[in-house]
């Protein structure tokens, strides 16, 4: 992934084609750049499980699915950035048909794969746990973040109205793939954008276990974070308002909303998040007695 992003960087540098809006290496780069950091937390996830025999095996298979499903994903996007065509909801003909199955099916095995290791996470006895906790709650978000790619194969109702559409699926809500869009993601300014929620899902995988690694590397600062508890307290209450957020960026997408026009209804949410998210980190830092529900998550 790291030469295929450079690769794809010299591709933006010295192909000036445009596709659907954007110079056609953008997402050949977006992708490899993302795959970098999805790749190096799980291969660092995947080495937190015990070192039995079936855990390492059932672990190293599901990781090596994955890193075979995503080369494959990466060849044809490729390919189909040099044909110059869409590599994503792509039926103009049965080639680029036959690209796009195969991508789905790609993404399908690894979405499963991925699922079976966070599943053997789940069970994984990790000696800290704040750190077991954002491992396994990071993994399961990343997994919704990716689901959220199956929404995007749907087609639109301008698509419906079309016999035999070319290009049948989007990730605009509302508006057109290709419209005005914000620098360097290409997110839509005009309309809901499906990229989003599934961006932000899937980076729960690096996001949250940072999260932790900061408030370690502070812990020797701040007396309170010294205390196990206090991180882990911390820790799920990061995730809770990770995942609300999630939920509502993807509700706000559906409702082909762009994400800085919200309407009230957004923003009260988004409000609700955010003074919820401040209770619960002002009652984290306090250092009572264990709750049982810490007793069982330990």
């Amino acid at each position: 992934m790291v030469a295929l992003a450079l690769v794809s960087a010299v591709g933006l540098a010295v192909d000036d084609r445009i596709l659907v809006g954007v110079p056609i290496w953008t997402k050949p780069f977006k992708f490899a750049v993302s795959l970098v950091a999805y790749t190096l937390s799980l291969a660092w996830m995947l080495s937190l499980l015990p070192p039995t025999l079936r855990a390492h095996r059932v672990g190293w298979w599901a990781g090596t699915v994955v890193a075979v499903s995503l080369s494959v994903e990466m060849v044809l996007i490729t390919l189909q950035a040099v044909r110059g065509t869409q590599s994503h909801f792509n039926h103009a003909t049965p080639f680029d048909y036959a690209v796009f199955q195969i991508m789905g099916v790609s993404i399908a095995i690894l979405w499963l794969s991925a699922l079976v290791i966070a599943v053997l996470l789940l069970r994984a006895r990790i000696l800290d746990r704040a750190a077991a906790w954002a491992v396994r709650l990071s993994s399961f978000m990343a997994l919704a973040g990716a689901a959220v790619g199956f929404l995007m194969v749907q087609p639109t109702p301008e698509q419906l109205a079309v016999d035999d559409a070319p290009i049948t699926g989007a990730h605009s809500v509302g508006v057109p793939d290709g419209g005005p869009s914000m620098p360097l993601t290409g997110w839509s300014t005009t309309g809901g954008d499906l990229r989003i929620p599934h961006f932000f899902g899937m980076h729960a995988l690096q996001l949250l276990p940072l999260l932790l690694i900061v408030l370690a590397a502070l812990a020797p600062r701040f007396a309170r974070l010294a205390d196990e508890r206090v991180r882990l307290r911390l820790t799920l209450t990061a995730s809770g308002v990770y995942a609300a957020t999630f939920v509502l960026l993807t509700w706000q997408a559906l409702r082909g909303q762009a994400l800085f026009s919200p309407d009230g209804v957004t923003l009260a949410a988004a409000g609700a998040i955010a003074l919820l998210g401040a209770a619960a980190t002002a009652l984290s830092l306090r250092t009572p007695a264990p709750s049982r529900t810490e007793e069982v998550l330990a």
